[in-house]
């Protein structure tokens, strides 16, 4: 996924892309801002297989655990792989195919109204599998949760000590370099509003999954919002109910990026690998039937 020839009229962050129909031309320059743009997809997924693979999964190795996030995790970014148009991005009215697959998500340091939040950024590539990504993610997870920084965080309490009007002046500058892609590696190497997608665990807190609004800032193209885990009626074809534990996932998305058949195959591809965990063990890139 990572092309490091590069030509003009690239990003440090993404490809141009070059051979596009008009459409995908001539919509960003009429629909220039992300927040304009969004498409919401809500899906519900049964865990019933989900639950017994973490179980037996668990009990092999009961140190370091499993959890339903870490699977969500996974399982997005290989149908980000596998849909590469996902990982794509609109900036400065150009489209460009990113370099690298990235997640991120924030973290409560402590379940209190006081406690601080941290940011989560992992990569992975087209050889990562549900193994290779559980030891990211617990490391990232402890770093943050022991009082760990991040480049992110330590720009933004640098930039709270200035006066006001040198921070907008400075913010104002960034934003100029956001548009052309040449905002410094080191303050967005952890900005999560650049990585191929954002995830929020509202479950976590006992929230339902729902809408969350894109930024016009950074380059991610995709968030999506993990729900509370709960019993819920699932329908056969002659309308009887039967509960089963489930979670519902909130995918917000531009719509600039691909048409809606394109969406439709990659939400059931991602229903199709949670419902089926086992694909997970296998290197992302590796196809699935669905």
């Amino acid at each position: 996924m990572n092309d490091t020839k590069r030509h003009i009229g690239d990003r440090r962050d993404g490809t141009l892309l070059r051979d596009i129909d008009s459409m995908h031309i001539i919509m960003p320059m009429i629909y220039p801002n992300r927040c304009d743009n969004e498409a919401f997809i809500s899906e519900r997924i049964d865990l019933t297989n989900v639950d017994a693979y973490i179980a037996k999964r668990n009990a092999e190795n009961p140190v370091f655990k499993f959890t339903l996030f870490h699977l969500i995790v996974a399982a997005i970014l290989k149908v980000i792989v596998l849909r590469p148009k996902l990982n794509r991005f609109i900036a400065n009215k150009n489209l460009y195919q990113r370099k690298e697959l990235s997640a991120s998500f924030v973290i409560k340091k402590q379940f209190n109204d006081a406690s601080e939040e941290g940011m989560a950024f992992i990569r992975a590539n087209g050889d990562s599998t549900l193994d290779t990504l559980r030891e990211d993610l617990y490391k990232q997870i402890t770093h943050v949760k022991k009082g760990g920084t991040d480049s992110t965080m330590d720009a933004m309490e640098f930039l709270k000590k200035l006066p006001r009007f040198v921070v907008k002046f400075f913010i104002a500058l960034m934003r100029w370099c956001d548009r052309h892609g040449i905002v410094p590696k080191s303050l967005i190497a952890s900005d999560p509003y650049y990585a191929s997608v954002i995830l929020s665990n509202l479950g976590s807190i006992k929230l339902r999954s729902g809408y969350h609004h894109l930024t016009n800032w950074g380059t991610t193209s995709l968030f999506v919002v993990v729900g509370e885990m709960k019993k819920r009626p699932f329908y056969d074809d002659e309308g009887n109910a039967e509960f089963r534990n489930s979670v519902d996932l909130g995918l917000t998305i531009d719509e600039r990026l691909a048409d809606g058949y394109y969406y439709s195959r990659s939400v059931r591809m991602l229903k199709y690998i949670l419902e089926h965990p086992e694909c997970l063990e296998k290197p992302f890139n590796e196809p699935v039937e669905y």
